[in-house]
């Protein structure tokens, strides 16, 4: 039996907000359910895109990092979730050329479609506009002549006049293929908090409206085109990321926080513990009351501030993690993590509850964002993950603040095309609990775990 052909595209914005996460949601479905085989990808670091093409799909979707991952690894990390695929679709992040920074090579959409060798599929908004769209197209078509941008798609044109108006002039200007339009569907709009979309439930993959979604796309975008211009000809050249020690991961077991409060977790750093021998026994601090036995404790991001007075309820459990800090077990949270692990969280009504005490401090919601975006935390002391004057790049993106006396585990910079923007010092390694904010992708450089798979195999 002949080999099928692979695909892989980007969806690509003129901004945020244009409507990428949702236009990829339906392109997953329809392409599903002509029984393609699909793989999402989000380029960047954001958990909550990644987390509806989950839910919607339940595949599994990859981050796409070129600021915390070699060009090497994230390359090796694509191909080999091709390998099982059909078709990649890959959400970008922001704008087309938006990245880090003024540079739009560097951790753009743009730049990863380069990286990747996959054409774009760029999404316009086309409400309230008609001929002055050609203007906006051809900007970013001649932006950066050697990017691949091979259609156009229209998001909120409602009518088929108005499309052929605006698939004209972007024919007639431009030369690139008009695909379709999606019109304005109330009932997919996606909900939204603070840090962006609400996290995806676990029952979204069976709601209807995502299969009205991908009817709809069938019938007003040209899916056969966009598959006859999304050929990858080959996957990119790189290299499987180095898994930890299996001779120090043997016989451990990972308890992982999984429920509606914390649920930020890449797949890719689950499975590299997996795969050097690391056994994962998910729990949750919500609905659980103890930790399940073992070596090893994470505590991902997500949204404690929300639960926070079902979290503080669950006095059992906030003892049961207390009790496995006093017992030395290695135990790591990022970011809402962080916040459970403290004395008291404060909400954003200013109503304080109590969390696990196992770090001296205390969080406090604030109204606008505290940190946000990447940066490079250089080890001040010995940590979990970092040993002293080693450097971490990862991402940070929240509204609160901790305050403790513990000494800071991390100095932490910022920059912007070569120039520190901000300074800061952050995280807090206490006996064997490393907590941060930092979200961190553990396969930017080998090794990286075997510190915390080192202070687990004392616990056995």
């Amino acid at each position: 039996m002949a080999a099928v052909a692979k695909h892989a595209f980007v969806i690509a914005g003129t901004s945020s907000g244009c409507g990428k996460t949702t236009v990829t949601l339906g392109l997953l479905r329809a392409l599903m359910q002509r029984s393609l085989r699909v793989q999402p990808f989000k380029i960047g670091p954001d958990y909550l895109d990644s987390g509806w093409h989950s839910a919607v799909t339940g595949i599994a979707s990859r981050n796409l990092d070129a600021f915390m991952l070699p060009t090497a690894t994230l390359n090796g990390l694509f191909s080999k979730q091709m390998q099982q695929a059909d078709v990649a679709v890959i959400e970008g992040v922001m704008g087309l050329y938006d990245g880090y920074g003024t540079d739009p090579n560097y951790c753009s959409s743009a730049a990863m479609a380069k990286q990747l060798g996959c054409p774009v599929i760029l999404l316009v908004d086309g409400k309230a506009v008609s001929t002055s769209i050609a203007a906006t197209v051809m900007g970013f078509q001649r932006f950066d002549p050697r990017l691949n941008i091979a259609g156009v798609i229209l998001n909120r044109v409602n009518s088929d006049s108005h499309y052929q108006l605006l698939a004209e002039a972007i024919t007639r200007y431009c030369g690139l293929p008009v695909l379709g339009r999606v019109p304005t569907m109330a009932d997919v709009a996606l909900p939204s908090r603070h840090l962006g979309l609400v996290p995806a439930q676990e029952n979204v993959q069976h709601d209807e409206r995502w299969q009205n979604l991908a009817q709809q796309l069938e019938q007003t975008v040209d899916i056969d085109r966009l598959l006859a211009l999304s050929h990858l000809n080959s996957l990119p050249q790189g290299e499987a990321p180095a898994i930890p020690d299996p001779a120090l991961a043997e016989g451990l077991t990972l308890a992982l926080a999984e429920d509606e409060a914390f649920n930020f977790y890449y797949p890719d750093n689950l499975e590299m513990l997996e795969q050097a021998g690391v056994k994962i026994q998910r729990f949750s601090p919500l609905h659980d009351t103890k930790v399940p036995d073992c070596q090893m404790i994470w505590l991902g991001g997500g949204y404690p501030e929300v639960h926070a007075t079902k979290l503080a309820a669950n006095i059992r459990m906030r003892e049961s993690l207390k009790d496995a800090h006093q017992r030395r077990i290695p135990l790591y949270a990022e970011c809402g993590g962080l916040m459970y692990l403290g004395e008291s969280l404060a909400d954003g009504e200013g109503e304080v509850h109590a969390m696990c005490g196992v770090l001296p401090g205390h969080s406090q919601m604030g109204k606008r964002l505290t940190r946000f975006g990447y940066c490079e935390a250089t080890a001040i002391q010995n940590t979990l993950l970092a040993k002293k004057g080693e450097t971490l790049r990862g991402h940070e993106f929240h509204y609160s603040d901790f305050n403790g006396p513990l000494p800071a585990a991390f100095d932490c910079c910022k920059c912007r095309d070569g120039v520190a923007v901000s300074r800061w010092q952050g995280g807090v390694q206490h006996q064997a609990t490393f907590a941060s904010y930092l979200h961190v992708h553990f396969a930017q450089r080998p090794g990286l775990l075997n510190q915390w798979l080192s202070f687990a195999r004392n616990s056995l």
